[in-house]
């Protein structure tokens, strides 16, 4: 208990809050991104648009088999050679952007292959052109079925923010590591509680996709 209680002070913890919120908001701009472009990208590819179809299919098959870190270093040390001037931040938010993209792209495409052709058919019949049935028939329906591979998807960017310590961001897991840098006998107890935080943080994104379903079913 001693232990505890010198680990869990409150500086420390004042420290360990502030990278959890660094997390949130390195995640919530990478969600918010990624999931907006992805989206795009996917409609696309849906309605077989000749070049730009294309372009998005080339992007996403490319990205899907990169691995995070390889595009975290290119940013990291690539951007500035590219004479692209951004913050820390912004280096690693634009790798978690570019690759969820293609995570995201795939997800919402995935949605709107899952509505019936017939469906589309009955609605330009109807006298409504191709984007009143994409808004008005296709994406409400599509995104009620991607609900939980999309909430699934943001878990994954939450979690993949564990990256960025090794560039120095002080994130979550950074904060810890700085922490328990004090004194190792810190690591055990300061690990937990960076567990029970991404439990929370992604128990509470799990349980919202539920609500959000039954709210929508």
């Amino acid at each position: 208990m001693d232990l505890i209680k010198e680990a869990y002070t409150m500086p420390n913890l004042i420290f360990l809050g502030k990278g959890v919120l660094m997390t949130l908001l390195l995640a919530f701009t990478a969600i918010v991104a990624s999931f907006i472009i992805g989206a795009f990208l996917a409609i696309f590819r849906y309605s077989k648009t000749p070049i730009i179809g294309k372009v998005s299919f080339a992007y996403v098959e490319i990205v899907r088999n990169t691995p995070l870190i390889l595009i975290l270093f290119f940013t990291f040390f690539g951007l500035p050679e590219l004479g692209i001037d951004v913050t820390l931040f912004w280096k690693l938010a634009i790798a978690l952007i570019i690759f969820e993209i293609s995570q995201l792209s795939e997800i919402v495409r995935s949605g709107l292959n899952s509505i019936e052709k017939g469906q589309i058919e009955a609605a330009r019949s109807q006298g409504l052109t191709y984007i009143q049935t994409l808004i008005y028939i296709i994406m409400p329906q599509a995104f009620k079925r991607m609900i939980p591979a999309i909430v699934g998807q943001f878990i994954t960017i939450v979690k993949d923010t564990s990256y960025t310590s090794m560039f120095g961001l002080l994130e979550i897991l950074n904060s810890a590591k700085i922490i328990w840098n004090q004194d190792f006998d810190f690591i055990f107890p300061i690990i937990i509680l960076v567990a029970v935080i991404y439990f929370v943080i992604n128990f509470s994104l799990s349980t919202l996709s539920i609500r959000l379903e039954r709210r929508l079913g």
